[in-house]
């Protein structure tokens, strides 16, 4: 039986090979969580989709320059999804607007994970919650604003005071530490 990390650095080898029926598998598989990503950043559903769709199409175009290296391939489509959301914010002039009406027809059609999904994202959220405790508060929460919130660096930065360089210093310095504890 094949892990879902295997599983999905297979999609990700397939379709670097311009294999449709994997892309299509792939998005099935992690649209629901880089939507949420896109959505928690731009707090506005239409951005979040279009967002969404720019992370697809940059899948499809480079999905031959992801190597496998041990860790998640999450991480890789993770870091797409936010990237293209912070670029969307961007161009719409800051950070999100108010969030657009629910339409019925988003209630009739739930492509959302089922219950054993959902299990495994609150355990996986358990196990972040207990390594950003290991961080130093001040790190801890600069991590959440740029990977949760959507906050640039120089955001950061500017908001704590701290240098540019520094910013990104600590951020990779805790990612590196978070990485170590979530792989015990």
């Amino acid at each position: 039986m094949t892990t879902p990390q295997a599983e999905i650095e297979d999609l990700i080898a397939r379709i670097a090979m311009g294999d449709r029926a994997a892309f299509r598998l792939l998005y099935d598989r992690t649209a629901a969580k880089l939507f949420g990503v896109c959505l928690r950043v731009l707090n506005d559903r239409a951005l979040a989709e279009e967002a969404l769709q720019d992370v697809y199409c940059k899948i499809w175009a480079r999905a031959g320059q992801y190597r496998v290296n041990g860790f998640s391939p999450m991480t890789w489509l993770i870091t797409l999804a936010r990237n293209a959301a912070i670029d969307r914010r961007r161009r719409n002039g800051g950070p999100g607007r108010a969030a657009a009406p629910i339409d019925a027809a988003d209630l009739i059609a739930d492509p959302a994970p089922g219950p054993a999904q959902h299990a495994e994202a609150r355990a996986e959220a358990r196990a972040l919650a207990v390594c950003l405790d290991e961080l130093p508060p001040d790190r801890a929460e600069m991590v959440r604003r740029a990977y949760l919130d959507g906050d640039t660096y120089a955001e950061l930065s500017a908001a704590t005071g701290v240098k540019l360089n520094t910013v990104r210093t600590w951020l990779r310095r805790s990612l590196m530490q978070l990485r170590e504890c979530l792989s015990r």
